[in-house]
């Protein structure tokens, strides 16, 4: 291990695609109360996965009935958007559609491929009804694709890392940084093991075709670092502002009340504040 290691900082991604967000939040691109099915269509009609009510046939688990209310932007932020990583009782059919877990980046499809079907599915709860984690920061990277006319690596990189010299954050790896990406340990029967060297790594030889703005980013302690910095300063950091201190503050307040909260932490506009 070095100081500049490179590592899979999976969830921690998402902190950064809200930023993401929130500067075209900024911008007037939208409002966090707007449905996403006005910029992504394909969520036009979601409907919600209930149990299955006595007497159904045999082996019918749930019935689908429409969303109380669209999913908005901001639901997307908290996780209260209904989704899941597919857990639920939909799983069989988000299993058939490839989207069990928060693993993208082995698939050779693109994010706007991946939501689109996503769409097709299920939710597992009403949106603004339960904090539920899963796929609606993956949702937010799309959102921020369409919105900006520009792929989500490229919006993250020229409006995020360039401006605080994040030099070693990407979806994917560059090749002439391979000897630095930190292998992936795991524990089997009591023994850590190698679970994922580099030369196995769909990080380094995958599609890398699929951005997940939910957990596909990689970064260096540095780099992360100097984003959390920007953070607590209130979006600023050597001189270089990327948000406003307003736009922090919304981001850093609770507005989930008691649907995620406990006595020492709140879930808000992507990311958890204790």
């Amino acid at each position: 291990m070095s100081e500049d290691s490179i590592f899979r900082i999976a969830s921690k991604s998402k902190a950064v695609t809200s930023v993401a967000v929130m500067i075209l939040y900024e911008e007037g691109r939208f409002l966090l109360h707007d449905p996403v099915s006005k910029y992504l269509p394909a969520f036009a009609n979601s409907v919600v996965a209930e149990p299955a009510p006595a007497g159904s046939p045999a082996g019918v688990t749930y019935v689908t009935v429409p969303a109380r209310r669209p999913i908005q932007i901001r639901d997307l932020l908290t996780h209260t958007a209904g989704l899941t990583y597919g857990n639920g009782l939909a799983v069989e059919r988000y299993k058939a559609a490839g989207l069990h877990g928060w693993y993208l980046a082995d698939k050779n499809e693109t994010i706007a491929d991946c939501i689109n079907r996503l769409a097709t599915l299920p939710l597992h709860g009403h949106p603004g009804e339960a904090w539920q984690y899963g796929y609606g920061t993956d949702v937010l990277g799309y959102l921020v694709e369409v919105v900006s006319g520009q792929t989500l690596d490229r919006f993250i990189a020229e409006r995020i890392c360039a401006p605080l010299g994040m030099t070693d954050t990407s979806f994917f790896l560059p090749l002439d940084k391979v000897n630095r990406l930190a292998p992936v340990y795991g524990f089997e029967d009591g023994k850590l093991t190698l679970r994922e060297p580099t030369e196995k790594s769909d990080y380094v030889h995958g599609p890398r075709k699929c951005f997940s703005g939910g957990a596909g980013l990689l970064s260096t302690a540095r780099d992360y670092g100097r984003f959390l910095q920007m953070l607590l300063n209130g979006g600023q950091l050597d001189g270089v502002r990327v948000l406003s201190p307003k736009t922090v503050e919304l981001m850093t307040a609770n507005p989930t009340g008691t649907l995620f909260r406990t006595d020492t932490n709140a879930h808000c506009l992507g990311f958890r504040m204790n």
